[in-house]
């Protein structure tokens, strides 16, 4: 790893002589006096750095995704690290396999922000950096003086990324909150599951991982602003997991406010069009089918030889097969179980009717189309041997992301950080390193 971390650097425009250029050393105030600009990179946000404080999902997969398309990522760990990196089944070099997926592309510092020296260390980064992604509980880094304010009194040109469970203001921003506590809250879990039964969480974080996404858009459109305007001011970007994750219940509110409707889990089904499911097939797996309109449903009962359910009362138009979903699922089930597959998924497409068989994480690493997509990457690792991990999305025709290396060891570049980007001595990395500020 090395080896490997300088060249990738060296290799593309956030180099340490680039980075020096753009974030000038002297005055603090200038890192935001030439924001980064979008057409002269080679990938998007070459040039852009990025300090993150924070641990475990949503603020560092924000950061990831920054990094993926060429920000210069620094993160921030204590010395016993992110608890990430024991999440999980672990490898043979003692960190999870996540960690290597998390961590990609990001410059691995340990400082010990319960510290003062730490602290000042971290706002010396703050001075030089474009943004800041953190998701302590509120008012944490306020007490260590690494908060919002403080932080845009160093560089009135930052953009301050807060991720919590509740948002920074309201009755509930002093409590601790995570994905879990978010999804339950959110209307999300409520209306997962089946009816006759408690409601079931989604099988991955997609709570931290939505309110993530939603700190990417929101840092993107305020360095966006801050280009536009030439007014070399930031903003604070306030991302709570409830809220992110409420965005998506789609009408639930509308109806609910308008018709006093609830609505309740469904199961598969969709709640407002069908039929939309998966179905049972002879081989004993299950295949997603969508012909939950009504240009597609005709080609459905081509596709099944029932053309005479196409005059069926029951089934004439949406609002019909909502009301009569069970019967029409119980139809296409006993249909679709007289197939493989295989054989059915490719019988729909012949038809043109979206459908798509239930993949495990094995099917999905041996498909051809993800394959196709680079969505199956091999990374070089600290320990030598590649890492397997998702790929980038989204896909940039002429400006793409990649993955460079993989997260790692604990601390792997506090002393390079510090040397290039802040200017320290070998002298002071030895002093702060005997006082137990860095590792």
């Amino acid at each position: 790893m090395e080896d490997l971390h300088p060249a990738g650097h060296n290799a593309d425009a956030s180099s340490a002589e680039t980075r020096g250029r753009l974030h000038p050393s002297a005055p603090a105030a200038a890192a935001s006096s030439a924001p980064f600009t979008l057409h002269d990179a080679r990938r998007p946000l070459e040039g852009l750095r990025v300090l993150e404080l924070g641990s475990l999902i949503a603020g560092p997969f924000a950061a990831r995704i920054l990094a993926d398309f060429g920000a210069e990522v620094i993160k921030i760990e204590p010395k016993s690290g992110d608890p990430l990196r024991t999440w999980g089944r672990m490898s043979p070099e003692g960190w999870s396999w996540w960690w290597y997926a998390q961590a990609r592309n990001k410059r691995l510092m340990v400082v010990d922000l319960h510290h003062p020296e730490g602290q000042a260390i971290v706002r010396e980064l703050m001075a030089k950096s474009d943004a800041v992604i953190e998701n302590f509980r509120p008012g944490t880094l306020e007490r260590w003086h690494l908060g919002y304010e403080d932080a845009k009194r160093i560089n009135p040109g930052i953009v301050y990324a807060s991720i919590s469970g509740f948002g920074q203001t309201g009755p509930y921003r002093d409590r601790p909150g995570f994905g879990n506590i978010a999804e339950s809250m959110s209307g999300m879990r409520y209306v997962t599951g089946y009816p006759d039964r408690p409601p079931v969480r989604v099988g991955f974080a997609i709570g931290d991982e939505i309110a993530a996404l939603y700190t990417v858009i929101g840092v993107l459109m305020s360095l966006l602003r801050r280009e536009r305007a030439k007014d070399s001011r930031g903003d604070r970007v306030d991302v709570a997991l409830t809220e992110a994750i409420f965005s998506l219940t789609e009408a639930a509110l509308t109806e609910y406010l308008h018709e006093g409707v609830v609505q309740e889990r469904t199961g598969n089904q969709l709640a407002r069009s069908a039929p939309s499911n998966i179905y049972p097939t002879r081989d004993g797996r299950w295949v997603a089918i969508g012909a939950n309109t009504d240009h597609i449903f005709p080609r459905l009962l081509r596709a099944m030889e029932r053309m005479d359910l196409a005059g069926d009362p029951r089934f004439t138009d949406n609002q019909a097969r909502v009301r009569h979903e069970e019967e029409l699922d119980a139809i296409i089930s006993a249909w679709t179980a007289q197939y493989d597959a295989s054989e059915l998924v490719e019988l729909l497409q012949r038809h043109d009717v979206p459908a798509g068989p239930v993949m495990s994480v094995a099917d999905i690493a041996a498909d051809p189309q993800y394959q196709a997509r680079d969505m199956i990457l091999r990374v070089p690792s600290d320990a030598g041997n590649p890492i397997g991990m998702p790929g980038v999305v989204p896909k940039l025709a002429s400006h793409p992301g990649r993955v460079e290396w993989t997260g790692g060891a604990l601390g792997r570049d506090t002393e390079r950080v510090l040397r290039e980007v802040l200017g320290w001595t070998p002298e002071q990395v030895d002093a702060a390193r005997g006082k137990g500020v860095i590792r």
